[in-house]
């Protein structure tokens, strides 16, 4: 048998996941200002790369938290 539908809890994770992707966000942020005389090109393109779909991420998680707070209203 089907798990019911429990949303009860979906925007705490998905804050949460918006959370720990700002803080790996800020991070190699961080990284990337303190070693970047000592890493590559190659890397550097990983990490900005990276760091691009991030930032594609939080915005989907943010979309979904409205989609969620729409769906607890109704």
């Amino acid at each position: 048998m089907a798990k019911p539908d429990n949303r009860a809890d979906n925007v705490e994770h998905l804050q949460q996941n918006i959370q720990n992707t700002i803080e790996n966000l800020n991070e190699s942020k961080a990284y990337l200002n303190e070693f970047s005389s000592e890493i590559g090109s190659e890397e550097r393109s990983q990490i900005e790369a990276k760091n691009e779909r991030r930032k594609e991420s939080i915005q989907g998680f943010r979309e979904e938290v409205k989609d969620e707070a729409k769906h607890s209203l109704q």
